[in-house]
């Protein structure tokens, strides 16, 4: 067995404070996974998406891919681009997003509740009309359906590829596990194995359209400051792998096709980075924290 990984001394206590940093948006309230006390999360602990969530590079990458399957679709990129803070804030937007994952996943479940209740009150005053003349509205239970099912996919194809191959059936139990969620946000037709998903992303395909908004979210994410300055050229190769991921038939669409592959390389260093921020141990993030609350040493995810 691989113990976790350990940093030395300043390495950690940065990697610690930014790690802290990227989960506590401004504005936002603190939030504590270690409490309360026993209380289980939306999903076990020994589910798959624990361990997936945990992997910050696999998170940044799917996250990134399940945005650009989003705004393939006209009615959610009109709504996540005149209702979001993408193009003006986009790391506040990025921190909301990945601390709201955590929550799902790591938070006790009377608190993600509380949280998911929030965001779909927030939810049902976002209403308008895509550039095709259609009306729109956050909480339609069929765009909820599509970015429940993007989001899926990002993170759990990430994991997949760049940190640790997942089987058929553990690739099917983290479709399923994010049920529960999906639910909650009113997502009620998500997708809840992978041949489901297949299903859903060729009934889909036909229905999405290019948009030169995509290519804009593309270099948003290369130069918005995420990572320090010196560590940029990194997050440029960490957008091209989460373009990567974009399934070929919706690559065509988007006019995608050409940047998809990425050199034996550039895959290499993502694998690599990906790999060793899997094994990274931080004691003051939602993972390890989730599992003191519910009775586990802070390292047992990281173990491998």
């Amino acid at each position: 067995m691989m113990a976790a990984l350990i940093l030395p001394a300043p390495l950690q206590r940065r990697a610690e404070a930014a790690a802290g940093r990227f989960l506590r948006p401004s504005n936002a309230p603190a939030i504590d996974f270690t409490e309360p006390k026993g209380e289980p999360a939306l999903v076990p602990a020994e589910a798959v998406s624990w361990r997936v969530f945990k992997n910050p590079v696999a998170l940044f990458i799917g996250g990134v891919a399940a945005v650009i399957l989003e705004l393939a679709e006209p009615r959610v990129r009109a709504g996540v681009w005149e209702h979001t803070s993408f193009r003006t804030d986009p790391v506040t937007r990025l921190q909301r997003t990945g601390l709201a994952a955590m929550v799902t996943v790591y938070a006790a479940r009377s608190r993600a509740e509380r949280m998911i209740a929030g965001v779909n009150r927030r939810h049902s005053a976002v209403t308008g009309r895509a550039e095709d003349g259609r009306a729109y509205a956050a909480n339609d239970p069929e765009l909820l359906d599509w970015v429940q099912a993007t989001a899926s996919y990002g993170f759990g194809e990430a994991y997949h590829r760049f940190v640790r191959p997942l089987s058929p059936a553990e690739r099917d139990r983290a479709w399923a596990e994010a049920t529960p969620t999906a639910r909650l946000y009113g997502a009620t037709g998500a997708p809840a194995s992978h041949a489901a998903w297949q299903a859903q992303l060729q009934a889909m395909t036909p229905r999405l359209t290019p948009s030169p908004i995509v290519l804009e979210f593309l270099e948003i994410m290369r130069r918005a400051p995420v990572l320090p300055a010196p560590a940029r050229p990194l997050q440029h190769l960490l957008v091209r792998a989460a373009v990567s991921l974009t399934p070929p038939e919706v690559a065509r669409t988007l006019g995608l096709e050409d940047r998809l592959p990425l050199a034996p390389p550039e895959r290499g260093a993502v694998r690599l980075l990906a790999q060793g921020a899997d094994r990274l141990l931080l004691r003051n993030g939602p993972p390890a924290q989730a599992c003191a609350r519910v009775g586990l040493p802070a390292d047992w995810l990281y173990r491998s």
